[in-house]
């Protein structure tokens, strides 16, 4: 069995004990079937009959600040959740004893919660979350109650020793009712009108991932008061944290054949009556990350962490490394109120953490600067130094307490610059070294958008490195190490601040991109040159789209995990070559501009599923799969994307072996035609119409060499003709001549099409710009400052153009100020970019 497989196995055992919690008197776990059939059985110490509890409706006491609702940007836990948590969760011990049922039991977590008291909690850690088998049995209502064997002195005594030492405490739960609930058709407590029996979908469908059990409906009143009623006997015990496990879409079902959204809201509701905190698992489906941040305080974006290798590790790197794609997708939909999960942090003890020190402090680097919430999985009676060392720096603790998630300059690469910009005009700044060897490696200030020179804090060695002008070069970075930094901008230093940062905040409906962006983009143009004396007639028109076609070797193909190239098969592959893993979760990934891709490779008996995900979405599970060998086989395609910035993934999920040939994407043409012809025997210009404002475009270069303009080129209206006298200095053969056109800043933009739509922004200098774009669609914005109306703008053009300076206020004093800019009329309005100056 894989590895990928065993993970799902060991998480449907341990989440089975939920089931075996909700049998009526007389039946046993290994006699409950969920709708999709026979499921992994349960560990059999953990598959009691139904057990009752002596807690009785009148002994449950009612908590005195229960509200209607949760804060609309908080989530169900109010403020609690303005930051990211910090604790410990057992899942990763669980998984590691191969007891997973039993490892939780009232001692273990006792001896969790006074370590953890003892060594981490005076930095932070809090809490203290109980995974899946910690319940025993139902009450007479259907509602799960503790396991007496696990507990014996009762759950609540454990909570309240846990709440003694100063923590919080969080257990687990999955969507759906068993069917075991449903048959005993127990009264819901609290609504004698109704009974479990009738609170299931019709017709009956599956209700989390394993097939455990049957969709609630939700349509059905009583339903919500079921909810209610589980949750308000949690919060008796004092329950302050719910972790809901198997979520869909996500959890390895994306496609809506199984939907919990609508339990997940209830459930939200219900915990906000108790601000009770709600992480949802696991992958969730990145097109509902809206949805998820309007129901919950957490969400994991990825599968597992941990590598399913009972008592040899907890994790692995891979693990780790596939995590970085998923940041970079997911890192704008985390904020105040709602985190990206990246699962346990797994580095406090190397004898098992299953990772090297550099990349243990790689982890913890990543969980730090992605604001994600920063909890530990290992046993902590047994942290070694370097662990607690990693754990504790004050400085990276606070760079993921300040809750700006960072964000990748380029995934192009193995060597990745991530950075953020904090509150008060500093950056985060982190170098990953995700390749295999040892590197330099350069943050460049204008990459984060800073515009001057900067002091270099080094927040891992919590030591002053100096003041440096444009970078910062980091030296000897370790495969699969990190340096991190805080950059603070000197005097007189501009920052650029992009649309969609934390820092902006927008008031109305607004969406990033949906084809109101223009990206940068280049597309060459080709001269065919000959010294024959004989003119080539013109070249017809492309018709507006071009392809473009990468084999493998390409180096903006990013490949996660351990990939190999083989070369010279003389099996038919694209230019006679391949890469390949044999490693499940490995991944390759490009960016691109466009509105199309194609996968193209192998189909063969020794090779099996890819996901294929697009912006962070998955959109098909392709099987290479066949019976016999054969080459250049279009795996995946698409062709109706926005034409704009996209990235493609690729990730191995069964089979032997997973191949990348080649990439096919498909761009708007903005040359007509992008082919010519000259002779040097009968030289003539070479003229091409470009389809882009002729502001737009930004260079036009042969082999990075940069043409002068009025001298090697010119141009007029959207007419742009390479003289020949350049021409004539070219060898024969192909001249490939790469026009550059500019683009949105960070080829992105917020749009808003109501009037009203507002934006604001709040920064401490002595000026402010703002530069968008302007169009025929859009019409005028009213610039205000500190609350006062300076101006009204009209960003109507013509023509769509890029990164145009419409506002500029200087003389500003130095202090604290607040830009607002409000839609007043046209279809659209977008921003792109802020900039403020620093004080002299």
């Amino acid at each position: 069995m894989s590895r990928f497989l065993r993970n799902k196995t060991r998480r449907g055992v341990l989440a089975g004990v939920l089931v075996a919690a909700v049998l009526p008197i007389g039946l046993t776990a290994s006699a409950a079937q969920g709708p999709g059939g026979a499921k992994p059985a349960p560990n059999a110490a953990d598959a009691k009959t139904k057990t009752t509890t002596s807690t009785t409706a009148g002994s449950i006491s009612m908590p005195a600040n229960v509200v209607t609702s949760g804060s609309p940007s908080l989530g169900p836990a109010g403020a609690i959740a303005a930051k990211p948590y910090m604790g410990w969760s057992s899942y990763s011990m669980q998984v590691y004893s191969n007891d997973g049922g039993n490892w939780i039991n009232e001692a273990q977590i006792t001896a969790q919660s006074d370590a953890m008291h003892k060594k981490l909690q005076p930095y932070g850690f809090d809490r203290i979350n109980i995974d899946a088998a910690w319940n025993g049995g139902t009450d007479e209502y259907g509602r799960p109650v503790p396991s007496t064997k696990l507990y014996p002195k009762g759950l609540p005594a454990l909570i309240k020793h846990i709440h003694d030492n100063g923590q919080k405490v969080g257990i687990y739960s999955i969507p759906g009712i068993s069917k075991a609930v449903l048959d005993a058709n127990y009264p819901v407590y609290g609504a004698p009108e109704c009974r479990t029996g009738n609170l299931a979908k019709q017709p009956l469908q599956q209700g989390d991932y394993w097939g455990f059990g049957y969709r609630v409906d939700m349509d059905n009143p009583c339903a919500q008061k079921y909810i209610d009623s589980i949750v308000d006997l949690m919060a008796s015990w004092g329950v302050d944290f719910l972790k809901f496990d198997s979520v869909t879409p996500g959890s390895g079902k994306n496609d809506l054949s199984l939907d919990a959204r609508d339990e997940v809201k209830g459930w939200s509701q219900a915990l906000a009556r108790h601000k009770i905190w709600l992480e949802l698992s696991w992958a969730l489906d990145i097109n509902y990350a809206d949805y998820w941040k309007s129901v919950a305080n957490g969400w994991r974006v990825e599968w597992d962490v941990e590598c399913y290798c009972p008592g040899e590790a907890l994790t692995a790197w891979p693990n780790i490394n596939r995590l970085f794609p998923k940041a970079a997708d997911w890192w704008r939909h985390a904020g105040p109120g709602g985190w990206n999960d990246f699962d346990s942090l797994n580095v406090g003890n190397g004898t098992m953490d299953g990772l090297t020190k550099d990349e243990r402090r790689t982890a913890a680097t990543l969980w730090a600067v992605s604001a994600a919430p920063f909890y530990i999985g290992n046993d902590m009676t047994k942290l070694d130094q370097y662990g607690v060392e990693l754990l504790t720096n004050p400085e990276v603790i606070a760079v993921n307490q300040a809750g700006r998630p960072a964000q990748p300059v380029s995934t192009k690469s193995n060597k990745q610059v991530w950075y953020s910009l904090n509150a008060d005009s500093s950056y985060t700044v982190a170098l990953f070294n995700l390749g295999t060897t040892e590197a330099d490696m350069t943050a460049k200030f204008s990459d984060l958008g800073l515009d001057g020179s900067a002091t270099v804090r080094d927040l891992w060695a919590r030591r002053d490195l100096g003041q440096y002008n444009g970078s910062y070069t980091a030296a000897v970075v370790p495969p699969h190490g990190v340096r991190l930094f805080k950059v603070t901008p000197a005097k007189k230093a501009a920052i650029r601040v992009n649309d969609d940062d934390l820092r902006v905040a927008y008031d109305g409906v607004w969406t990033r991109n949906n084809n109101n962006e223009v990206p940068a983009v280049s597309e060459p143009l080709t001269v065919n040159v000959t010294d024959t004396g004989t003119q080539t007639p013109p070249v017809a028109g492309n018709g507006g789209t071009r392809t473009v076609e990468l084999n493998n070797d390409n180096s903006g193909i990013v490949y996660t995990g351990s990939w190999s190239r083989s070369t010279g098969r003389g099996l038919g592959d694209y230019q006679d070559d391949v890469q390949y893993t044999e490693t499940n979760g490995d991944a390759f990934s490009y960016s691109f501009v466009g509105n199309g891709v194609d996968y193209i490779t192998e189909k063969d008996p020794s090779q099996g599923e890819v996901e294929i995900y697009v912006d962070g979405a998955l959109k098909a599970t392709v099987d290479t799969h066949a019976d016999s060998r054969s080459a250049q086989q279009t795996v995946f395609s698409i062709s109706d994307l926005p034409n704009g910035s996209h990235t493609i993934r690729g990730v191995k999920k069964s089979g032997q072996f997973m191949l990348v040939d080649k990439l096919v994407i498909r761009q708007e043409s903005l040359l007509n035609p992008g082919t010519a012809s000259f002779d040097k025997q009968a030289q003539a210009d070479v003229t091409t119409e470009i389809a882009r404002d002729p502001g737009e475009l930004a260079s036009v270069a042969n082999a990075g060499k940069l043409l002068v303009k009025g001298t090697d080129y010119t141009v007029a209206g959207k007419v742009v003709t390479i003289k020949k006298e350049y021409l004539a200095t070219q060898p024969v053969g192909s001249t490939k001549l790469d026009f550059s056109f500019k683009g949105d800043y960070r080829d992105d933009v917020h749009a808003a099409t109501a009037d009203g739509a507002s934006l604001t922004f709040a920064f401490k200098g002595v000026s402010v710009d703002w530069v968008t774009a302007l169009a025929p669609d859009q019409g005028n914005a009213d610039v205000f400052i500190d609350g006062k109306l300076v101006t009204r703008v009209n960003l109507h053009s013509d023509a769509r153009l890029t990164t145009q300076p419409v506002f500029s206020k200087t003389g500003l004093t130095d202090g604290n100020h607040t830009l607002k800019i409000v839609k007043v009329s046209g279809d659209v309005l977008r921003n792109d970019q802020l900039r403020y100056t620093l004080a002299k």
